[in-house]
C-alpha cells in the first residue's frame, strides 16, 4: 500500500476546513445557518487573501457563491413549496382518512399499508409533509384503540426516508448528488434511472420495518401521558380584610414573589374588566382573574387573604376547581414555523393565540425550566410545546402555519384547491420524467400555477422555505467545489484507493457507501453528499471503473439516516411525538442501515458490473 504525497497548501486547507465544518455542522448549540455562513465566509477569505492558481487557472472567490443560483437549490426550494401547498390544501387528506378507517379493521395489515404509502409518497414529495400528515393519524389510532405508538411512529418515519431515495427528487440529497455529478461533466442521471435497485432494497426495508423493527422497540409513553388540563381559570375576590385592599398591583405581585400573573381585574359593581397596570390600586370587591395550577391558586388565596372563586361559586369541597372547555394538546414546531430561531416572547405567542404554554420538550425530554421561563427559550425545529386553551383557540392554532398539532382528535384540513395542488405535483413530475422540461423549470412552473390558482400565497411561499436548508446547500456546494479545484478531493480519493485497492469492485463500492452512511448519521446528509460526490468520481476514475455506481453509492449512503434522531429533521418529529429515546433509534436504525448497506451494495454490483 502506497500512501500518496501530501497535496498543495490550498488542498490541505480545504481538508482541514472540511473537518472543521463537519464538526460545527454537528454542534447543536450553534445554529446550522450560522455554521454554514461561516464556512462560506472563511472559504472566500482564504481564496481572497491567498489566491489560488493551478495550471494557469485562477479560482475566483466570488465563484463560490454559485450555490445560491444552482439548479439543485432552485429545485429543492421549489419542491419544498409544492409540498407545503399539498399540506395547506389538504391534498393528501383522503389518503389519511382511508388509512384511519383501515386501522380499525386490521392493525397488522394497516401498518404494512401505512409503510408502503409513506415510502411511495416520499419518492415524490419531501418526507416532512408526509410525516406531518401521518403522525396525528397514528397517534389518534393509538389513543382510540388504547395501544402503544412505539411500533407505529418510528417505522413510519424510517419508511419515508427509505422511499425518498428511490427517485432523484425524493430528497434534497438526491438532487444535490445528481446535480454535482452533472456539473462535473458526467451524463445527467434521470429521475428513475436508479429506481430499480432502490425499490428492491426499499421492499426489503419495508419488510424489516413491518415484521422486525416493532419487536425491537420497547413500549414508550408518549410525551403527553396525562390529557387533563393543567391550568385552571379562577378569580381572587378582594375582601375588606384582604391584605391586597388598597395596595397597587405592583405591591401585591411582590407579596407573591412575582409568581402571580393577573390576566385582568373585574371591578364591581358592574364587574367591568380593567387592565392590571402596575400602579392600579385594588379595592374591596375587585376580582383578580388568574390562570394557574391549583396549588398555586390556593397559595395566592392565603397570601393575599382573598377568597377564591371558580365561576359563580366559592372554591370548596362542594365546588372544586374546574377547567371546563379547556384542551391540552401538543404542538410540534416544524421547519416552516416562524417560531424557529426565536422565543415565544419574540412572536407574542400567548397574546396572538390566547394559548398557555405549560412545558417544552426537546430531543424527547421535557426541558428543566419553569413555566415562567419558557417564553425566553429559543425554539428549535422539532421542539414540542405542551399548551392549553379552549377548543376555539386550539382550532385557530390548527389553521396556523408551521405547527403540527398532536391531540388524538385533529380534524384534518381539506379545501377545494386540493385537487389542483395534487394535479400540479403530478404534472411537475411527469413533465420532468419524460424529459420535456428539467425538474428545476417544471417545478417553478408548478409554483406559478399554484400562485395563480390561489392554492398558496406569497406569505406561505416564504414560510415553506428553510434558511437552514438553503445555507447548508450553498456552503456544501462551495466547499465541494473548492475541494475539487484545489485537489483536496483527489487526495482523499487517492488515500481511499490506497486502502481499498485490493478489494473487488463491489467491496470498494460497499466501503464508500458505508463511509457515507456513518458520516450522514453524524453531520448533515446534504454536506456529506456534496463532499462525497467528487471523491467518488475521483475513485472511479483512478480505478478505471464505471462512475455511475460510485455516485449512487454516495447517494444511497447519504440517505441512510436511520441511527440517530439528529440525522434527519423528521427523526426529531417522530422522536418527540412518540416519546422515543436516543437508544431506540440505534436499536431499530443500525440493523436497517446494515440491511440496506448490504442490499444496495449487492444490487449496485449486479446492475452496473
Amino acid at each position: 500500500m502506497t500512501i500518496p504525497d501530501i497535496p498543495n497548501n490550498h488542498a490541505l486547507a480545504m481538508l482541514v476546513l472540511t473537518v472543521i465544518a463537519l464538526y460545527f455542522f454537528r454542534r447543536e448549540d450553534i445554529p446550522l445557518e450560522t455554521s454554514s455562513l461561516a464556512v462560506l465566509v472563511i472559504l472566500c477569505m482564504i481564496f481572497t487573501v491567498f489566491p489560488f492558481d493551478l495550471n494557469g487557472q485562477h479560482l475566483e472567490p466570488s465563484s463560490l457563491f454559485f450555490g445560491f443560483g444552482h439548479e439543485a437549490l432552485v429545485t429543492v426550494c421549489a419542491l419544498m413549496i409544492i409540498g407545503h401547498a399539498l399540506v395547506r390544501t389538504g391534498a393528501l387528506v383522503p389518503v389519511g382518512r382511508n388509512l384511519a378507517k383501515l386501522w380499525k379493521i386490521s392493525p397488522a395489515i394497516s401498518l404494512l399499508v401505512t409503510l408502503i404509502i409513506a415510502g411511495a409518497l416520499s419518492a415524490f414529495v419531501n418526507n416532512t409533509p408526509i410525516v406531518v400528515l401521518l403522525l396525528p393519524i397514528l397517534t389518534s389510532v393509538a389513543l382510540r384503540t388504547k395501544t402503544d405508538t412505539s411500533p407505529m411512529l418510528l417505522p413510519m418515519g424510517l419508511a419515508t426516508l427509505v422511499g425518498g431515495m428511490t427517485t432523484t427528487i425524493g430528497t434534497s440529497t438526491n438532487l444535490l448528488v445528481v446535480s454535482v455529478a452533472s456539473d462535473m461533466g458526467l451524463p445527467r442521471i434521470g429521475m428513475f434511472d436508479f429506481s430499480a435497485p432502490a425499490i428492491i432494497a426499499a421492499f426489503i426495508a419495508i419488510a424489516y420495518l413491518w415484521l422486525v423493527a416493532p419487536k425491537l422497540l420497547p413500549q414508550r409513553a408518549a410525551s403527553l401521558p396525562d390529557t387533563s388540563p393543567r391550568l385552571f381559570s379562577a378569580y381572587l375576590n378582594i375582601n375588606e380584610d384582604s391584605i391586597a385592599n388598597g395596595k397597587t398591583v405592583a405591591e401585591i405581585l411582590k407579596l407573591t414573589d412575582d409568581q402571580m400573573s393577573i390576566e385582568s381585574i373585574q371591578r364591581s359593581p358592574d364587574y367591568r374588566s380593567i387592565r392590571p397596570f402596575p400602579d392600579t390600586v385594588l379595592k374591596e370587591g375587585d376580582r383578580l382573574h388568574i390562570q394557574e395550577h391549583p396549588e398555586q391558586l390556593k397559595e395566592f388565596e392565603a397570601v393575599l387573604q382573598a377568597t377564591l372563586f371558580s365561576g359563580a361559586h366559592k372554591v370548596d369541597e362542594d365546588h372544586p376547581l374546574n377547567a371546563e372547555k379547556q384542551k391540552l394538546v401538543e404542538i410540534v414546531v416544524i421547519q416552516a414555523s416562524n417560531l424557529v430561531g426565536r422565543t415565544l416572547k419574540d412572536v407574542q405567542f400567548a397574546k396572538r393565540y390566547g394559548i398557555s404554554v405549560l412545558a417544552l420538550h426537546r430531543n424527547g425530554k421535557a426541558m428543566d425550566i419553569g413555566r415562567r421561563s419558557i417564553g425566553n427559550v429559543i425554539i428549535h425545529a422539532g421542539d414540542v410545546l405542551l399548551v392549553q386553551g379552549d377548543a376555539d383557540q386550539v382550532a385557530e392554532l390548527k389553521r396556523s402555519q408551521g405547527f403540527l398539532i398532536i391531540d388524538g382528535a385533529s380534524d384534518l384540513p381539506y379545501s377545494k384547491k386540493a385537487p389542483i395542488a395534487l394535479f400540479v405535483l403530478f404534472l411537475v413530475v411527469a413533465v420532468a420524467a419524460v424529459g420535456i422540461l428539467p425538474i428545476a423549470i417544471s417545478s417553478l412552473c408548478g409554483i406559478l400555477v399554484l400562485l395563480i390558482t390561489k392554492c398558496i400565497d406569497w406569505s406561505e411561499v416564504s414560510s415553506a422555505l428553510s434558511t437552514q436548508v438553503i445555507l447548508i446547500v450553498v456552503a456544501s456546494l462551495a466547499l465541494g467545489s473548492a475541494m475539487m479545484q484545489t485537489g483536496g478531493a483527489e487526495y482523499i480519493a487517492q488515500v481511499f484507493v490506497a486502502f481499498a485497492v485490493d478489494l473487488p469492485p463491489w467491496g470498494i463500492i460497499a466501503s464508500l457507501m458505508l463511509m457515507l452512511a456513518i458520516l450522514t448519521n453524524i453531520v448533515s446528509n446534504n454536506a456529506a453528499a456534496v463532499i462525497g460526490t467528487p471523491i467518488a468520481i475521483s475513485v472511479a476514475n483512478q480505478l478505471s471503473l464505471p462512475v455511475e455506481p460510485f455516485i449512487l453509492a454516495v447517494l444511497f449512503g447519504a440517505n441512510l439516516s436511520y441511527a440517530t434522531p439528529m440525522a434527519y429533521k423528521t427523526n426529531l418529529l417522530v422522536m418527540n411525538a412518540g416519546g422515543y429515546q436516543f437508544s431506540d433509534f440505534i436499536r431499530a436504525g443500525i440493523p436497517l442501515i446494515i440491511l440496506m448497506w448490504l442490499s444496495l451494495s449487492f444490487l449496485l454490483y449486479m446492475f452496473y458490473f
